[in-house]
């Protein structure tokens, strides 16, 4: 009945518009994977909720974050004050609202700039191998040999603390992870069959590289991506923490996290409010990362 009626209207049933073509098929077990993975749906979902909260700081808060009111300092949770005052009797709740847009713009842009960069460069050396896989995969093993905080450290160092460096920072010390993970792919991928037939059949090295190559790149990228997003956003608050990022009184989680430290006896919601958003953060990415890990390599799927 609802097939003649359809036919009849001249409208296709809602089955008929599902991707029937090969590739359609090929994403939807990709696609099954992860939504029957409950942890990963749950984490991007908290990532989602947070983006959005981020976006909309400015309408959810209920206070200024940088004004001072030093009657109302070291305030308790209420009904006046959810997460209470810090120690300039500034509102947590609208400081960890607002913290959260820098917190997720370092992460962001760092793993962009991290992305761009390394795809770039692992493409350049693991396709030509030539002298200049020797210089870049060189140039990494030097800033592999640093451990990705202390190299971050060191650049923002050399470029001066700020929120701009701290950016770069963050993208410098995931930049050879990139590299390497694009360029050990691209050395598997480009002497298959199919990669060596379009050869054959004259494909030149613009339409190889991007049509049969990197297309197996990208799942692995996206992994990789969402990995260094929990790691660029522990990161930009550790160097935060330490003073090397943004300057007071700009509210940032890592920034809060260290400035609520010396209180902990009187203030204990001061440094927990940050804290536990970086812990719930840093859980759903990884959850995230898991379930995109297992919904794109086949060999991990379930049976």
């Amino acid at each position: 009945m609802a097939s003649t009626a359809s036919r009849r209207s001249g409208r296709r049933p809602f089955l008929a518009a599902l991707p029937l073509t090969e590739r359609g098929r090929r994403r939807n077990p990709v696609i099954r994977e992860f939504l029957a993975n409950r942890a990963a749906v749950v984490g991007l979902g908290v990532l989602v909720l947070l983006t959005a909260v981020a976006a909309f700081a400015p309408v959810l808060a209920p206070y200024d974050p940088t004004r001072v009111d030093v009657v109302a300092k070291l305030r308790p949770p209420s009904a006046e004050h959810l997460l209470g005052t810090d120690q300039f009797g500034r509102d947590v709740l609208s400081r960890l609202l607002y913290g959260s847009r820098l917190t997720f713009f370092y992460a962001f842009i760092a793993v962009g700039l991290a992305g761009g960069v390394g795809v770039t460069l692992g493409a350049l050396a693991g396709y030509g191998k030539g002298w200049h896989d020797a210089v870049i995969m060189r140039g990494m093993d030097i800033l592999l040999a640093f451990p990705g905080l202390l190299l971050a450290m060191v650049v923002l160092t050399v470029l001066g603390p700020g929120l701009t460096n701290a950016e770069i920072a963050v993208g410098v010390s995931l930049v050879p992870v990139f590299v390497r993970l694009v360029r050990g792919t691209m050395l598997s991928v480009r002497e298959r069959e199919y990669v060596l037939a379009a050869r054959v059949m004259g494909c030149g090295p613009g339409r190889l590289l991007t049509r049969h190559i990197l297309t197996n790149v990208w799942s692995q990228v996206a992994i990789l991506a969402t990995t260094a997003l929990g790691w660029a956003m522990v990161t930009a608050a550790t160097l935060n923490f330490l003073g090397l990022g943004v300057t007071p009184p700009t509210p940032e989680w890592g920034a809060d996290l260290a400035a609520g430290r010396q209180w902990l006896s009187v203030g204990w919601w001061v440094s927990t409010a940050p804290g536990v958003a970086i812990m719930i953060v840093i859980l759903a990415i990884n959850y995230l990362g898991d379930g995109l890990t297992e919904a794109l390599d086949p060999s991990l799927r379930r049976r």
